[in-house]
Formats: structure tokens, C-alpha cells, sequence
């Protein structure tokens, strides 16, 4: 069971990343479209916070799960995650019907630093509820 934990820690960043790359390569309205626009906009726009602090989440559990996250491969994660973002605002550039933006690159920066800081103030600095089960599930899949 643990073995499948950790198989699954590291395949699901992967396979995340690589659904955002397709439905980045896809028209803006082609997975969902809300019937206003201003409200289809603002949820759209409101993903970008979420998106890639997601991966960076998917990537720290990765780590964790093997028993390899320190605040340095969390710093890193964080980095990577961020890129990606970038590399993603880039790949838009070339896809008929989307668009980059600075304001987009940012959005996915401020969301992986949000969930950076909020790793580092639960899981390395203060060790909350959350922070201590975090560190319980790492210890239970870290490898012996």
C-alpha cells in the first residue's frame, strides 16, 4: 500500500502537469463556459492563484512521501512550479485563441508563493494540526 502511496506522489505532479499543458493548448471556452461572462472571467482568472499552487502542492507531497522534503527541495518545488507557469504563459503565446499575459505569470507566482509560505509556516516553523498530520503521512509512507 505504501509503495502505491508513493508510485502515486510522484505520478500525480506528472500527470498534472501535463493536463494543464493540454487544456492550455485548448480555446479558453472549451472546458467550461459560464453563462455570464463577467463571472466566467473571474473564475477563469481566479484559477491561475490556484493552478500552479497546486503543482507545487503535488510536488512537496511528492517529496514528502519519500521522505526528501527540507526546506531547501521545498524553496525548490516552489521555483519549479513557478517556472512551469511561465513556460505555460509561453506555450499560450503559440495556441490559436489564447493569449499570455504578464498578469497571468504573476497570478500563478502568487499562488505558488501563498502555498509556500503556507508549507513552510505549518509543516517547517510552527507544526500545526495540519502541519503534524502532514508530518504523520510522510512518516508513514517514508521508505525504511
Amino acid at each position: 500500500m505504501k509503495k502505491v502511496i508513493r508510485f502515486l506522489s510522484i505520478a500525480m505532479p506528472v500527470l498534472y502537469m501535463m493536463a494543464i499543458w493540454i487544456m492550455s493548448g485548448l480555446p479558453h471556452d472549451t472546458i467550461m463556459e459560464l453563462p455570464n461572462n463577467k463571472v466566467d472571467l473571474f473564475v477563469k482568472e481566479s484559477l491561475h492563484l490556484v493552478e500552479f499552487a497546486i503543482l507545487y502542492g503535488l510536488i512537496v507531497l511528492a517529496f514528502l512521501t519519500h521522505g526528501k522534503l527540507t526546506p531547501l527541495v521545498s524553496l525548490a518545488a516552489a521555483m519549479f512550479a513557478s517556472v512551469y507557469g511561465l513556460v505555460d504563459e509561453i506555450h499560450q503565446v503559440f495556441v490559436p485563441y489564447r493569449s499570455a499575459a504578464l498578469i497571468d505569470a504573476i497570478k500563478d507566482v502568487a499562488g505558488v508563493t501563498v502555498a509556500f509560505l503556507a508549507v513552510n509556516y505549518m509543516y517547517f516553523e510552527r507544526r500545526s494540526r495540519i502541519g503534524r498530520w502532514i508530518a504523520g503521512l510522510g512518516e508513514w509512507t517514508r521508505p525504511q
